[in-house]
């Protein structure tokens, strides 16, 4: 079985990971950095002077795009990432996917990074742990759920996730929506088993090293996220790679604690007030729709990019440079901007997005990408003309376009704000962008007053 059943931590690094985006890649660093795991996300293969830097981390993480891939795309790019971080030697591999497992066969397989991963990595098992306490995801009996205001979900009755623009939720058994992307075996402990305590009984006659399964692992409560962190450490093997959300890390980090390899947390700093900030969001999230809502009822200037003119190459110019020139004035009122393309799933213009890419002569992906090249690129004139030093960015694709753009090598968490979206500082070889403070927050994440909190910090 090659259990490793020695309580203390390995040297070196304990977990590299590839984000299958930008906002889940900050939600891993901020579980590891709370547990003192010392954790640092490149958003590009880092060179060796900065892998030289960063030498001194635990956790490892590169920040990408998939999410919103096709299969292709993956085949193409993933094993070139998996092998990056590989390279660190961890003991296990992840490829970090949303706790709300947004993918399709078309978009954002999990399955196809689970067949990439599995032949990078070896190891007769492939574990998968998504439910996430603290962020109010729960996996019982292979079913996933997770909260939305004060009630929680199932995931096929989600508000949210049953009607996402681009995977909607149609099933909550994740063996069952994942057998859509994957031939693999798909096996299950479920939360009985993992109370009781014998997980690694039930995983024994599950691992074959010809044919790995993909082993999922329900967790409910603090129990069952610490069994479940238990056995993917001490079954680990010689390596091992989990497609798993930031659950993972969670687990792993109850499962140390518990055995005493790990002690407390560390006391991350509570964030500052800005003198200002700006704020994109390309989110089609009734929650990011809410935090909009807000934000503009509470003093934030509100600038709409119209899509429609986005897709069009004669105007798109001048509809970023009409919504720059407003958020700059906006700044220098002593405004905060707030830039967004999209509010909520019932937006018109989210709703005639489909027909609004066919008329311009697009692809829905194609147009996807357009949006988030023009939020990226009124993100950079903002920071240039007005040298703010704070940005928030909402929606996952969103992040990743946005961030992507800024010159930033890395990030590092910088304080606490929501779960699940902390402050992070940006390192830069570019003067304006290193140090930049900078908040990557997923559709779902935060309360109402998200960007107030941005804003405002914490600390009172």
């Amino acid at each position: 079985m090659n259990a490793h059943t020695d309580h203390a931590l390995p040297e070196g690094p304990l977990l590299a990971y590839y984000g299958d985006d930008f906002t889940g890649s900050t939600d891993v660093m901020e579980a590891f950095t709370l547990a003192g795991v010392p954790t640092v996300l490149f958003l590009q293969p880092p060179s060796a002077a900065w892998v030289q830097r960063f030498a001194h981390m635990r956790c490892i993480g590169l920040a990408g795009t998939s999410r919103g891939r096709s299969p292709a795309w993956m085949r193409e790019h993933l094993p070139t990432a998996f092998a990056v971080l590989q390279a660190f030697g961890a003991p296990i591999l992840q490829y970090k996917v949303c706790s709300t497992f947004d993918s399709s066969p078309e978009i954002g397989s999990i399955g196809q990074a689970i067949e990439l991963g599995v032949a990078a990595m070896g190891g007769a098992w492939s574990p998968m742990v998504i439910g996430a306490p603290r962020l109010r995801r729960y996996q019982a009996f292979g079913n996933l759920f997770a909260a939305m205001g004060g009630t929680v979900h199932r995931l096929d009755r989600h508000p949210t996730m049953s009607r996402h623009p681009v995977t909607p939720m149609p099933e909550a058994d994740l063996r069952q929506h994942l057998a859509k992307q994957t031939p693999r075996r798909l096996e299950l402990i479920d939360l009985v088993t993992l109370h009781a305590g014998h997980g690694p009984e039930a995983l024994a006659p599950l691992r074959d090293a010809a044919a790995p399964p993909v082993v999922l692992m329900d967790v409910v409560d603090d129990r069952t996220l610490a069994e479940a962190g238990r056995v993917i450490w001490e079954e680990r093997g010689n390596g091992v790679f989990s497609a798993s959300s930031s659950g993972l890390e969670y687990a792993l980090v109850a499962h140390w604690r518990h055995s005493g390899a790990l002690a407390g947390g560390a006391a991350l700093a509570r964030t500052q007030p800005a003198a200002s900030m700006v704020a994109v969001s390309g989110s089609c999230s009734p929650v990011t729709a809410a935090q909009i809502a807000w934000a503009q009822n509470h003093g934030f200037a509100t600038e709409r990019l119209v899509v429609e003119r986005l897709l069009d190459a004669q105007v798109a110019q001048a509809e970023v440079a009409r919504v720059v020139t407003g958020a700059v004035q906006a700044v220098a009122a002593g405004r905060p901007p707030l830039i967004y393309s999209a509010s909520g799933p019932d937006d018109p213009h989210v709703v005639q997005f489909p027909e609004a890419a066919m008329r311009a002569g697009v692809t829905v992906p194609q147009a996807h990408a357009m949006v988030g090249q023009a939020l990226a690129r009124c993100m950079q004139e903002v920071i240039a003309q007005t040298g703010v030093r704070r940005v928030a960015i909402a929606g996952g694709d969103s992040s990743g376009a946005v961030a992507s753009a800024l010159d930033i090598t890395a990030l590092t968490v910088h304080s606490q704000l929501v779960p699940g979206a902390p402050l992070c500082r940006a390192w830069s070889d570019t003067p304006a962008m290193d140090g930049l403070e900078i908040v990557l927050k997923g559709g779902q994440m935060g309360g109402e007053d998200f960007f107030g909190q941005a804003l405002r910090g914490t600390a009172a």
